[in-house]
């Protein structure tokens, strides 16, 4: 199997695990910044990473926030894995933004319709998703919770409609808190087309390109 294209995981749900659920106040949903997010953050850059110990696992509804991983992909190589609900989201984008909400307010946990079966042997994982109502969509929460990060270097990439990484990466610390995590990226939606550039330089800041 060439690493270089898609994993494809073996089929199953994720163990749901519980945790403590959070007020979102920033509404909508966007996967869909305009550059590297000024947020502080660790910036500890994983040293002499290379690219077979890297994956770069993202969520994509509308193909904006897979967009972007592509374009990571393009610099760092690495493998690349979707996450995917075993129940589609509705087609329908206000549908969908109620059916987001539901599921953070009852801190609910989609079953994905794969793993990645080598997880051990990744350093680094990129992450990427669309910021819905203020942080990670809750498929999110599930593919994290499936796995030991410990050690690992997270770094976030989200795509959004103006709010940006949001709250994402507080809550990515708190259930991965043994993991080192980077500065994330935020671009916006009607940007992902033209975000080479901004790509290629928060890699360069972050230390996984020269």
């Amino acid at each position: 199997m060439d690493r270089r294209q898609f994993i494809n995981g073996v089929s199953y749900g994720l163990l749901s695990l519980g945790l403590a659920g959070c007020g979102f106040k920033l509404p909508g949903l966007g996967d869909a910044g305009n550059g590297p997010n000024a947020a502080a953050q660790e910036r500890t850059s994983p040293q002499n990473a290379k690219t077979d110990s890297m994956l770069i696992a993202y969520f994509s509804k509308t193909g904006n926030t897979r967009e972007i991983a592509n374009q990571i992909h393009a610099n760092v190589g690495s493998d690349l894995f979707e996450i995917k609900t075993v129940d589609p989201y509705p087609v329908d984008y206000n549908a969908t933004t109620e059916q987001a909400k539901r599921e953070q307010e009852s801190n609910y946990r989609p079953k994905l319709t794969a793993t990645v079966p080598n997880m051990a042997a990744y350093d680094v994982v990129f992450l990427g998703y669309p910021n819905w109502w203020g942080t990670m969509p809750m498929a999110l929460f599930t593919f994290l919770e499936g796995y030991n990060f410990s050690g690992k270097t997270i770094i976030p990439f989200c795509t959004h409609e103006g709010s940006r990484l949001g709250r994402s990466v507080s809550d990515l610390r708190q259930l991965c808190p043994q993991a080192n995590i980077l500065d994330g990226l935020a671009v916006r939606g009607s940007s992902v087309r033209n975000a080479q550039n901004d790509v290629a330089t928060w890699l360069r800041q972050i230390g996984m390109v020269k």
